[in-house]
């Protein structure tokens, strides 16, 4: 029997280490894994511009429609476009207040 000699056995591992390694950051490029992710200011941001937009023009779109098939002129369109407009701070700083708590 020969003896075992553990420098060789070293070396073994620590290429094999070097070529998984080599070989994980290939398939993470590959994949698409070193991409760093939406920052979560820019998806904040985007949920309030999300919010400001839909309650304005969901409140200006049911003031007009019921202003069309009514026939009041401006006035319910005025009304719900306020309306819209509150709803959406609510929310901005409901989200605001959220996150804030989060980030303590």
């Amino acid at each position: 029997m020969e003896p075992v000699n553990l420098m060789d056995d070293d070396a073994k591992i620590e290429a094999l280490k070097k070529r998984i390694d080599q070989a994980q950051s290939e398939e993470a490029v590959r994949s698409g894994k070193t991409q760093k992710g939406v920052d979560d200011n820019y998806r904040l941001g985007n949920r309030v511009l999300a919010d400001l937009i839909a309650g304005i023009g969901g409140g200006a779109l049911v003031g007009w429609t019921l202003d069309y098939f009514i026939g009041t002129g401006p006035w319910l369109l005025l009304i719900f476009l306020f309306l819209g407009i509150i709803v959406a701070f609510r929310n901005i700083i409901k989200l605001s207040n959220e996150n804030a708590k989060k980030h303590k």
